[in-house]
Formats: C-alpha cells, structure tokens, sequence
C-alpha cells in the first residue's frame, strides 16, 4: 500500500516505533534513526528475548532498518540531512528540547525539506506550559484524568493494563501523515503533524468529559457495565464470569424472555433504557440470582441463538485459543526467525499485511541507507 514511501523514525521505546511500525506494515520503507551507543531504549526494556533485545522491542520494531547516527556530530548531522532529503515522512518522540538541540526540530527541518512531513510526538502537547515537560503512559493516565474512570465505584483510580496513550498517539500520527501525504499531492509541500499523549488520554476520555463539561454530572463508574446502556455489563454464572450486552429495548426483551421472565418487558421498572438505567441495582440483583444457577457456556449458548450480544470474560490465553481468534490468524511468522507476533489489526483484500523482516539489529542498515544516498 505504501511501497515508494520512505520514513526515518526517530523513535524510542513505544509511541513513534510503533507508528513506524504501522507504516512498515503497509509497506512503507522504515528506516529506524539510532543513538551509535546502545540504540533505542526499548532493546534493553526486559529481559533477552532475542539476539539481545527485549520482546517489546521486536514487537514494534519489525519491518524496520536500523541507521546508528551520531546526531550530536558534523558527519552524523550531515548524513541526516541527506537522509531527510530524500525522505517522505519523519516520526519522533524525542524528548522536549532535544530537536531544537539537534537543529531538526520541525520548522527548522521542514524549510530546508519542504516536501517532508514532519511528525513529532509528545507528552503534554505542542503549547501550553507543559508543553517541555517529558512523560510516561501512566503519568499520562494519571494527569489526564483517564485513570479515574477504570475500576468500580469503591476502587481507587487505576491504570489501564495495555499503553492506551502511547499506541493511541502512534495511531493519531499515522493517521495525520498519511492525511499530510494526500494533501502533498495537491499542494507539493509537506507540513508539520503533532499529536501527544495527553491529547489521545482526552480524546478517550471524552464520553465522560464531554458529558462533564456540558452541564452533567460525572457518571458513576462500572468495572465491566455502562453509563448510559442497562444490562450492559459482567455476571457470574454457575461457572465462571461472563458478559451481556442489551443495546436497546428490543434486545432487553429477547434477554428477559430467555431468564424466565417475559413480565419484565412491560413492567415499568425496566420497561425502557432509562427506567432501567434507575432501577439497576434491583435489575442486576434479581438477574445474578437467576444467572447463578447455569453454568456459562449454557447461558452463552442460549442467548446467541436469541440474538443477545454476550461473551465470556477470557483470560488472554483464552482469548488467544478462541477459534475466532485463531480463524483471524493474527499471529505472523517472522521471517528467519523462530516466534511468532501480533500482526497488524486490518486486512486488504482478506489478507492480513506480513511480516517482512525481523526488528533490526543495531545499526545493521546504516552502510545499506547511506550508500544509496551518497553523491559520487
């Protein structure tokens, strides 16, 4: 899809390579900008998974070429340049400061390349008095408010378990720089994408903060339920947990017939969306008593084939052995390698985007990259 498209990547640890990583998928040319001493910090965050590097590592360092460049020297900074001339789009993450350091921050570096589109990726954002300070997934989550509102009603605020904000805002950039790039073919000129971690956290906040900031109030928090759909959250059956999700009325009716309990579709309790919303605490406790008694798959089972959306709550083996996991086939070979990843999550025409090449090893592309852009 993006074959002819050449990226640099200056990218450390998660947000900017997994960006990288997303155009690599679609076929772009990525070529993965690193420190001469020691690389991306990602290569050393957990223990040696493969040839050195860290599992996370390899996950978003796929499809990649790594180039180790001494930034902070004339040859270095001159090799650079003559990459960024031929370059179509830049991603970076690095810390506030540093760019402008480097003489490649974005206004800098886009006047000398005019066609480059220039990707930068922070913390806090672009402006406002924040906008030098550094930050990490769960500051984020913390800052933003986003922690607040996972758990339940008594829990503590808590961190979401997989980088929302940082893989998020490796979305948001690639989805700004393939915006950019169409936009080029018009105007011949590239520009200047930001996106930050704290404006993804708010973006994915903004259900309750929308509400918030017209006029509502805060809506109390559900571990597994919703604010606004009833039954729309986890019970425990005979078995083990799982999960019912009624969407509307019509789905509430279906639901209540396959408990026993048709009445309920017209009592006045539970009759609508919103008389349930205000009567739920009667309505989940008088479903756990009924769903108690049948084990889950038998309940699963029942309300498919009634057409009422449930699932069972899955540990992430068991997610990953679900035959509907596995007819997705996800997981990708690696080319010359002995495991398997997570492929990316679309497909084009049916066929999931592979695996190229495994994550680089430090500097293994530099001599390659610069040969080919070197002046006789």
């Amino acid at each position: 899809m993006l074959q002819g498209i050449r990226v640099l990547e200056l990218g450390q640890v998660l947000s900017a390579p997994f960006a990288g990583a997303i155009l690599g998928d679609l076929g772009a040319e990525v070529l993965k900008i690193e420190r001469v001493e020691g690389g991306d910090d990602a290569r050393r965050m957990g223990p040696d998974f493969r040839h050195g590097d860290a599992l996370t590592f390899h996950m978003v360092n796929r499809n990649k070429q790594s180039v180790a460049l001494d930034l902070k020297s004339a040859a270095g900074k001159a090799d650079f340049e003559r990459l960024a001339a031929t370059a179509d789009i830049l991603i970076h993450n690095l810390r506030p400061g540093v760019p402008d350091d480097l003489g490649i921050d974005g206004p800098s570096l886009t006047a000398r390349h005019p066609r480059l589109i220039y990707c930068a990726i922070s913390a806090f954002g672009h402006v406002g008095p924040m906008r030098d300070r550094p930050g990490y997934e769960p500051l984020i989550q913390a800052y933003s408010g986003l922690s607040s509102t996972n758990g339940g009603p008594d829990d503590p605020p808590m961190r979401m378990g997989v980088a929302v904000c940082d893989q998020g805002t490796g979305m948001w950039i690639v989805i700004g720089a393939l915006a950019a790039l169409r936009n080029r073919e018009t105007t011949g000129r590239g520009c200047i994408v930001t996106a930050s971690l704290l404006e993804t956290a708010m973006v994915w906040a903004a259900q309750r903060g929308d509400a918030w900031a017209n006029g509502d109030p805060m809506p109390a928090k559900h571990r597994s339920g919703h604010p606004a759909l009833a039954p729309y959250e986890a019970f425990q059956a005979k078995d083990g947990p799982f999960i019912i999700c009624c969407g509307n009325d019509r789905l509430f009716a279906k639901l209540a017939r396959e408990l026993g309990r048709p009445e309920w579709s017209d009592d006045e309790r539970f009759a609508t969306n919103r008389s349930r919303l205000n009567n739920l605490n009667t309505l989940t406790v008088l479903m756990a008593e009924i769903l108690r008694l049948t084990p889950r798959a038998e309940w699963i089972a029942r309300l498919e084939a009634a057409g009422v959306p449930a699932a069972p709550i899955n540990t992430l083996p068991e997610a990953m052995a679900e035959p509907q996991v596995r007819a997705l086939d996800m997981m990708l070979a690696v080319p010359g390698e002995d495991y398997r990843l997570t492929g990316p999550a679309l497909s084009f025409d049916g066929v999931r985007p592979p695996i190229r090449n495994a994550a680089p090893r430090l500097g293994a592309g530099t001599e390659a990259a610069l040969r080919a852009i070197k002046v006789p």
